[in-house]
């Protein structure tokens, strides 16, 4: 894992679904801040500010390797938060309520992924 053509793209690859949805969020921004508005997070764009700017300000650090532990473990948070957020699984039903657990079992997944890449991070 020390070797670069290694390190870069494990590096990389969990930082991507951040560092593409922050600049998604920041492409479209009028449009994000609706699906802020419509999760309930007023101002959606003072929401939508924060969260672009901690996708892509966490994954940098992750791909630059700076303060891993730092940036993976505010990502981890961000993703543990948006469940109850915007997939609340439990308060649906049929293929609303699977699709929604699906995506938050998907979070812990890249949750996972982002522990591995800061004690990675660590080894050097």
């Amino acid at each position: 894992m020390q070797t670069p053509w290694i390190r870069a793209p494990s590096a990389f690859s969990p930082a991507l679904v951040f560092w593409s949805s922050g600049l998604a969020k920041l492409f479209d921004f009028n449009a994000n801040v609706a699906i802020m508005e419509g999760f309930g997070l007023t101002p959606g764009w003072l929401f939508n500010s924060m969260t672009l700017i901690l996708q892509i300000g966490a994954s940098l650090l992750i791909i630059l390797n700076r303060w891993v532990w730092l940036a993976a473990g505010a990502l981890a948070v961000f993703t543990v938060l948006t469940i109850p957020i915007a997939h609340p699984f439990w308060l649906k039903e049929g293929e609303e309520a699977f699709r929604d657990m699906t995506v938050a079992l998907e979070h812990v997944s890249v949750i996972g992924g982002l522990a591995l890449v800061s004690i990675v991070s660590r080894r050097r």
